[in-house]
């Protein structure tokens, strides 16, 4: 088994809002936003991205599923949404809530609002139920861009959803979406090169019990991602063993 390299710390929301962590309802008027959002992350990323689509032959046609991602940079959203055949449900930071203009417009989408760092049960809870719904969920294990530039340690909150909902994980993973390349190419009035990848489904395996668990269900999500990107994007995940894939 791999142990993963050491990573920074974790980032700690500095802000405690448990009265806005619920699951977003599918309301006439949100699946209308939600269809609008869509269009626009597909102009948005043909307009300042050029994304090369790769396996969305295994993204499903409908849930339940949870989708698990690298992350790189803010293009990460618009590349992945703007790629998937239909908008996802996905969990964010509550820090982006107060962002102006943005943070009302994520709101209307509708986010799980996460509290990273602390037990955030009501999240968790109502990803759960999201899941229940039979709905996609996008979730970033490593809880935070990357300040490595490669694959950190992953957090458990991915494998708790999988395990406890009994559910498939879609790995999804980025490159080139980094801010330094994708504002850079922007500031030379170009279109940063962008490649998302989409890998088999897969459900998590293992019969250990309580924190082994979860970090064994850990490392098989991180790993399913590492499996997917080059050497140089692995980061704590050098070596990965690739995950057996869902029969057809």
């Amino acid at each position: 088994m791999n142990s993963p390299q050491s990573s920074p710390p974790k980032p700690i929301a500095e802000v405690w809002r448990p009265e806005l962590v619920r699951l977003p309802k599918l309301t006439r008027a949100r699946r209308a936003f939600r269809t609008f959002a869509h269009g626009l992350m597909k102009f948005v990323s043909w307009l300042l991205l050029r994304v090369e689509v790769q396996g969305m032959e295994n993204f499903p046609a409908h849930g339940p599923a949870l989708v698990v991602i690298n992350h790189l940079g803010d293009a990460d959203t618009a590349a992945l949404i703007s790629s998937l055949p239909y908008a996802p449900d996905a969990l964010g930071k509550i820090e982006l809530y107060d962002l102006p203009i943005l943070g009302k417009l994520i709101d209307i989408y509708g986010v799980i609002w996460l509290h990273r760092g602390q037990p955030d049960k009501r999240a968790l809870r109502a990803a759960l139920d999201g899941l229940a719904e039979g709905r996609v969920i996008v979730i970033a294990p490593e809880g935070r861009y990357t300040l490595t530039g490669a694959l950190e340690e992953g957090s458990e909150g991915a494998a708790f959803l999988a395990y406890k909902a009994n559910v498939p994980v879609i790995p999804i993973v980025f490159t080139g979406t980094e801010n330094e390349n994708v504002y850079g190419h922007l500031r030379r009035l170009r279109r940063a090169r962008v490649m998302l990848k989409v890998g088999k489904m897969f459900r998590l395996a293992g019969q250990d019990k309580g924190r082994e668990k979860m970090r064994e269900g850990t490392r098989q999500i991180m790993e399913a991602l590492a499996s997917l990107l080059p050497d140089e994007y692995r980061g704590a995940y050098p070596a990965p063993v690739i995950p057996s894939p869902l029969d057809d």
